[in-house]
């Protein structure tokens, strides 16, 4: 029994080592790519910023600029039937692919992904960097195994790997992006993901913080301009109050995106690329009004931080107008992309939904005799509870909040709000967003390729995978469920504690359109194939 627990050990450790080493050279690649990308996207913000503030103040160039938009809308429409991989924000592919559901070419998506979501930024649609960036270094994941010529397993891990390290040099979160792996993308904490994730996001993350210096580029937080302090008990009442009204809002925006995507199927106008015409001039009109409905919403962030005294007013309109306003049309730009599948992120444009809501509900609160030194707290607070309510990734929007400032000094108010989201949305049933997303996603390629079902009969070999695992704690190949095990002439009903031993003969069933590869995963996994049965032919 010591023998073969040293044994399990040295291959553990081997193993590890090798997972370690893989990552790093993931958080490297991912690293390089995203945080270039994001440099990128920020000078294109900029960019659009600059063109719409010349035709507000020369109205004659507005023909222009919309005839710009439309010719954006149809070439990124175009791009889209070529590499439909990179629609909307690439998140649910992202998290498809570390399940196995998904697979895609790598190099398209990140070429693809890349171009596309900057040209949108440059259009000056209400569009962030954050949700492309996890696609980017999912790819980069994706890539690295690729070059090295690893195994569908390996393949998965690397792409949590790339994915969680986009996110994370996207927000200098490093906890996020692991926070990220395990809540979003595999939903379980295995060491597998863990040391996938670790070794990823730490490379990662360096690379972005030595190659910004070089570049003449500042390494801080993302937002610096909020002045946090821990409420006193009397505060927790608005805390409450404000986190409630955020978690209906989310669910609201949760329906209207679910309506909006059902209305963008039906036009078909153009071969289904004229539907990207509505999102694109809606921005327009947007970016027109203000330029806080363009770009992801960094600068608008900022400035809702410190009493709200920088917010550039909509007209010389009061504050609570400005917000307002700003807040119906990030939400409705959200909604419009997300809807019509622009390639572009609605990470950062939901953070800024949640913060004109806060910022709203600040001043309210303030005249019901809240203490105005918690305003900014009720800020980051609506924020995290409107994307909570809407993701339903609680641990992700705590660690992603406590990050963003770099402060962690009012965790339990931020617990309290991200909790009172979640659970408003679960009063209305509302689905994780990204979570439905995929799901579309799944059910369209379901139709083009419909699935087998087939029971798989296995021998777990020596050193495998799955010798000396117990079940959960096993990458089993996307919507593989083991039925039972055969041990020394006994049959064993499995659950998720079950640990499998060297000679066990298991019997798992699994649906799939693409049967060889599938095959090859659980062999690589288990160890030797007996035999397979199919179930049921495509429908």
């Amino acid at each position: 029994m010591d023998k073969k627990r040293k044994r399990i050990g040295n291959r553990a450790l081997q193993s590890g080592l090798q997972q370690v080493a893989v990552g790093a050279l993931t958080g490297v690649f991912a690293g390089i790519v995203v945080t270039l990308y994001n440099i990128l996207a920020s000078r294109a913000e900029v960019f659009s910023r600059g063109v719409y503030a010349y035709v507000r103040s020369h109205p004659a160039f507005i023909p222009l600029l919309f005839l710009a938009l439309v010719l954006g809308a149809v070439i990124i429409g175009g791009v889209l039937k070529w590499i439909p991989m990179i629609r909307g924000s690439g998140i649910p592919q992202t998290e498809g692919a570390t399940r196995g559901l998904i697979h895609f070419r790598w190099y398209r998506v990140l070429t693809g992904m890349f171009a596309t979501s900057l040209l949108t930024i440059s259009l000056g649609l209400s569009a962030g960097a954050e949700g492309p960036s996890i696609q980017v270094g999912g790819a980069c994941g994706c890539g690295t195994n690729d070059l090295l010529r690893k195994n569908e397993t390996t393949r998965r891990f690397q792409i949590t790997g790339g994915a969680c390290t986009g996110l994370a040099v996207a927000f200098n979160a490093p906890l996020t992006g692991m926070a990220f792996a395990f809540e979003e993308a595999h939903k379980r904490f295995t060491p597998e993901v863990f040391v996938c994730s670790f070794s990823s996001v730490i490379m990662g993350v360096l690379t972005r913080n030595l190659l910004r210096p070089l570049l003449g580029l500042p390494v801080t937080a993302a937002l610096t301009t909020y002045t946090l302090i821990n409420p006193d008990l009397s505060s927790y009442l608005y805390i409450f109050l404000a986190a409630t009204v955020c978690g209906l809002l989310g669910v609201a925006f949760y329906y209207l995106t679910m309506a909006a995507r059902r209305g963008f199927e039906k036009i078909t106008f153009f071969h289904g690329m004229g539907k990207m015409v509505i999102p694109f001039a809606a921005g327009g009109v947007f970016g027109l009004i203000t330029a806080y409905a363009m770009g992801g919403g960094h600068e608008l962030l900022s400035a809702l931080g410190g009493g709200m005294e920088d917010v550039e007013r909509i007209f010389d309109s009061p504050l609570w107008v400005t917000l307002l306003a700003v807040l119906v049309l990030k939400l409705v730009a959200s909604v419009l992309n997300i809807g019509a599948g622009v390639p572009c992120g609605a990470f950062i444009p939901m953070l800024a939904v949640g913060a004109c809501a806060g910022g709203l509900m600040s001043i309210v609160c303030v005249k019901m005799g809240m203490d105005p030194a918690c305003a900014d707290i009720l800020i980051m607070i609506c924020m995290a509870a409107f994307f909570t309510s809407v993701v339903k990734a609680p641990i992700t929007a705590i660690v992603m909040v406590m990050e963003l400032t770099w402060n962690f000094t009012f965790l339990l108010p931020v617990i309290l709000g991200v909790a009172v989201g979640y659970l408003t949305s679960d009063i209305f049933r509302t689905q994780p967003l990204y979570e439905k997303l995929l799901e579309e996603i799944l059910e369209e390629q379901r139709k083009k390729n419909p699935p087998r079902r087939i029971s798989f009969r296995l021998r777990v070999g020596k050193d495998s995978p799955a010798d000396g695992r117990a079940v959960r704690d096993i990458l089993w190949p996307s919507d593989a469920l083991v039925v039972s095990v055969l041990r020394d002439g006994r049959q064993l009903v499995p659950d998720g504690d079950t640990v499998l031993r060297r000679g066990d003969e298991i019997v798992v069933r699994g649906e799939t359109s693409k049967e060889d590869s599938y095959t090859e995963t659980l062999a690589l996994t288990v160890g030797e194939l007996l035999g397979k049965e199919l179930l049921t032919e495509p429908e």
